[in-house]
């Protein structure tokens, strides 16, 4: 079994497999541009992050009922658990839903019925975060907040993806002054493709708890300083920041270099139908690439459970950790 980890950067919508997106496909009529799961998994090359998002958003057509956010969410989890995954905080998108005429209720109404049976069904504690798409308008976001309003009980925490470059998080101070009103934790992505002004900013102005990705950090030594000094989250995903070239090639990913730095680090698979791996394989990537000692390993997964929004059931925090501690490679 893989060592026990949390998984904190995962896009559910990005844990559509081919396999599935064409049993969607047949189940609601909708007809995909590809002849079949081999030709669908070429399409799953990209070029960049818009490339990507491109197909991502195409494919989101298959989701329609409660019934399919459910089959998406407990595929995913059946994957995360037999790859040690033990607590994941969920990132869904619920605005390239309602574009398409699929309201907030069937989106979330549909994830829960699996989250809220994960731990019976699959060991995983879960918690769900909104995303709001940055290359949306801020009024977007607000109006996406209050139909969110019904379903607090179940959404943990807001946070910020789709395309980075030309949206810096400035734009979205209003929408997470509100979510903060609302008890909401924070997090968004900054720094992947953004500068690391992009970081710095998501803290200052939005008051994130966490940076999602953060990888451009590393040319700012006072942002890095900061960072290690805060105990500040990052949720790296490393396959993905290859796939999305973001890094050239796995073996020069920052990832030791920024252990060594002292910040606090996570590995996690972002969306990983698509990347080419879930959060193990994620872990057993960096471990061969960058050469990962055991006790690295144990670091991030360690990281992983204390950066997560757990405050709420320490108890179980400490129990995941003492798994970790007790692990045998």
């Amino acid at each position: 079994m893989p060592i026990p980890k949390a998984e904190l950067h995962l896009h559910i919508e990005g844990t559509l497999e081919p396999e599935l997106a064409f049993a969607l496909a047949a189940r609601n009529g909708v007809e995909l541009p590809y002849a079949d799961t081999e030709e669908l998994r070429k399409a799953y090359l990209f070029e960049d992050l818009q490339t990507f998002l491109n197909l991502y958003y195409e494919l989101m057509a298959v989701l329609r009922t409660e019934r399919d956010f459910e089959d998406l969410a407990n595929a995913y989890l059946a994957r995360a658990a037999a790859q040690g995954v033990r607590h994941a905080e969920i990132f869904f998108d619920p605005q390239a839903h309602i574009a398409r005429g699929v309201d907030m209720g069937t989106v979330v109404e549909g994830l829960w019925r699996a989250l809220g049976s994960s731990e019976t069904n699959h060991g995983i504690s879960t918690r769900l975060i909104l995303c709001f798409l940055r290359d949306e308008s801020a009024d977007s976001a607000l109006e996406t907040l209050g139909a969110a309003k019904l379903y607090l009980d179940r959404i943990t925490g807001i946070g910020l993806d789709s395309a980075e470059v030309g949206h810096p998080p400035v734009k979205f101070r209003e929408v997470y002054e509100a979510a903060a009103a609302l008890g909401l934790r924070r997090v968004a992505h900054a720094g992947e493709e953004g500068p690391p002004a992009y970081i710095t900013e998501a803290l200052d102005v939005l008051g994130v708890e966490r940076i999602d990705h953060g990888l451009r950090c590393m040319e700012d030594a006072e942002l890095v300083a900061r960072l290690a000094r805060d105990r500040i989250p990052l949720t790296l995903c490393p396959l993905s920041n290859v796939r999305l070239r973001a890094v050239d090639v796995l073996a020069e990913h920052p990832l030791p270099a920024m252990l060594d730095a002292g910040l606090l680090c996570t590995v996690n698979s972002d969306d990983p139908a698509y990347f080419g791996g879930y959060a193990g394989d994620n872990f057993d990537a960096v471990r061969e690439a960058l050469g990962l000692t055991e006790e690295r390993l144990r670091e991030l997964a360690r990281n992983s459970f204390l950066a997560s929004f757990l405050d709420d059931d320490e108890e179980r925090r400490t129990r995941y950790l003492a798994e970790v501690e007790a692990y045998v490679f």
